[in-house]
Parts: C-alpha cells; sequence; structure tokens
C-alpha cells in the first residue's frame, strides 16, 4: 500500500497507508485525519479539503484542472503548492506523499 503522510497546522504528522485508486481526500476520512472536512464529498464542489503539498512533491501529480483551480479561489489562504486533496489520486508512485493542512479549511 501507498504510504501518505497529513500534517496538521501545528505540526503534527500523522503516516497512513492509502489503497491505491482512493484520493487523498478519501484516505484522509478514512482514517479520520483532522482538518480535511470535505463537505461536498468529494464533487470538487467546495474547498474544505484543501492541502498543500510538499515541494517535492508537487511535481509528481498531475497537473490542476481548471474547476479544482476554481475551487481554490474559496480556500482559506492559498500557496502556490495547494490542491483540492479530493483531486489527487493515490498511485504506487505517490508513496511518501507528505500534505499539510491548512490552520482552517474555506
Amino acid at each position: 500500500m501507498t504510504k501518505i503522510t497529513y500534517v496538521d497546522h501545528s505540526g503534527k504528522a500523522r503516516e497512513v497507508e492509502a489503497e491505491n485508486g482512493a484520493t487523498v481526500m478519501e484516505t484522509a476520512l478514512r482514517n479520520a485525519v483532522p482538518g480535511i472536512e470535505a463537505e461536498c464529498g468529494g464533487a470538487c464542489a467546495c474547498a474544505t479539503c484543501h492541502v498543500y503539498v510538499d515541494a517535492g512533491w508537487i511535481d509528481k501529480l498531475p497537473k490542476q484542472e481548471k474547476m479544482e483551480e476554481d475551487m481554490l479561489d474559496f480556500a482559506f489562504d492559498v500557496q502556490p503548492n495547494s490542491r483540492l486533496s479530493c483531486q489527487i489520486k493515490v498511485t504506487s508512485a505517490l508513496d511518501g506523499l507528505r500534505v499539510t493542512t491548512p490552520a482552517k479549511q474555506g
């Protein structure tokens, strides 16, 4: 299984095993990771699964599509490494992915 590390805004890290084919958001919900609200359930219709992707992983992720880019306009404290975790599909290539949740969700 692919391991993903979620870091909350205070710096506390939590490593979980993710099923390939799931999203980073679904994995967070299944593992009760704090800081991911996912109000729309992964439909890319809100910004409550916003995460910051660690710099070393940005180029390894698929590019943002227009819908994700538009939804990030509603997120809190958007940074160049901001992504919606519902739009990141887990693959074995993402083993070791590290994301941080913002202080609050949009």
